[in-house]
């Protein structure tokens, strides 16, 4: 069986160090005109100053994104097409990166991933996910061809959407598993290596959970690090398996029930707990976790209803046919839903004993 890894170039993380990018993009040999994918807020305070100070000598055009769905993707595709750019510098949070990859695929074109917010692991990653008009749309791209990631701006984000990444890489605890069941029972492709990477950005956060809560200079840095790993994961694989499983297809259930109720981190972490119960594995030291953390862990929490929670996981295993998980072909029932998330505490029952 062929097996294709595509990997980026170079990584560099630090403090100060999106006033480097200029000759980041000089030593990757290119020159000429760049185009700058962000959003509104993030050009006022990050881009414009980095265009100025960083990109002399090179002709910058920079696009706005407001939403990552299809119809804007394809708009700022062809609004850059018609510039032929050098390279496409993503700068922003998760909609402007995504938007930016699919446009870089579109237009055959390299980026640069420049994420400002360590809030979910597709910094890197060579996926997009993209809505449309009742559904999300996971797309191959390619992986950016370096990563510029500066401490300092993400300190500067507000908390929950810094520490929503942290839910992400917890999530891989149950993504691996759901790869590992698709592998035995339908002969799905398996790669214990990526599958070990994955796993091991998950394990920062539960050994590292009391340094990430505190969002210092030292914590954002294994967050960005433990985002950037499971991109890599997600390269070495060729798919998103290794990085999402049942728990991303209840998030993705949970949007189109409740209409995107809270972050993508937020939302796959309260998924591992209940995945976690499911594969019959440590839960209680999960919620844990995420409640040192200060994630959400009960559907009140996270601002929805509990009847939304039980919604989201009867339909969770209609969202990807072709991804099998824990939750089987048929998925879960309304009363098999129900208790599961009452016995976890997820909705309604704050009373379970979290002791390991």
């Amino acid at each position: 069986m062929k097996h294709s890894i595509d990997l980026f170039k170079k990584v560099v993380i630090g403090y100060g160090v999106r006033w480097e990018l200029g000759d980041l993009i000089k030593e990757l040999g290119i020159s000429g005109r760049l185009a700058v994918v962000t959003g509104p807020k993030v050009r006022r305070l990050v881009v414009e100053q980095v265009i100025e100070r960083a990109l002399d000598g090179f002709s910058v055009d920079v696009f706005e994104v407001e939403q990552p769905t299809v119809e804007v993707a394809e708009s700022v595709s062809d609004l850059i097409n018609s510039q032929k750019p050098s390279l496409i510098v993503a700068v922003g949070g998760g909609k402007d990166i995504d938007v930016a990859k699919y446009v870089s695929r579109r237009i055959g074109a390299h980026y640069v991933s420049v994420p400002t917010v360590t809030s979910h692991d597709g910094v890197a990653s060579p996926f997009t996910s993209l809505r449309g008009m009742e559904t999300v749309y996971s797309v191959r791209t390619s992986p950016p061809i370096a990563v510029l990631a500066d401490i300092e701006v993400m300190a500067s984000a507000p908390r929950r959407l810094a520490i929503a990444g942290a839910g992400d890489l917890i999530s891989k605890i149950t993504a691996v598993r759901d790869w590992r069941l698709a592998h035995r029972l339908k002969g799905e492709y398996y790669g214990d290596y990526a599958a070990s990477l994955a796993l091991m950005s998950a394990r920062h956060v539960f050994t590292f959970s009391k340094t990430i809560a505190r969002l210092t200079s030292e914590g954002l840095r294994i967050l960005a690090e433990g985002l950037i790993s499971s991109s890599t994961a997600i390269c070495i694989a060729g798919s998103t398996r290794p990085a999402s499983g049942s728990e991303h297809l209840f998030s993705h259930a949970l949007d189109i029930v409740a209409s995107h109720p809270a972050l993508h981190g937020e939302q796959v972490g309260l998924g591992t707990i209940v995945m976690s119960y499911i594969h019959g594995i440590n839960w209680r030291r999960i919620k844990k976790t995420l409640k040192k953390l200060g994630l959400p862990t009960t559907a009140r929490e996270l601002g929805v209803r509990d009847e939304h929670v039980i919604e989201a996981l009867t339909i969770a295993h209609k969202i990807r046919p072709d991804r099998y998980t824990i939750l089987g072909e048929s998925g879960l029932t309304r009363d098999a839903a129900e208790e599961v998330a009452n016995k976890t505490g997820v909705i309604a029952n704050d009373s379970e004993d979290l002791s390991e």
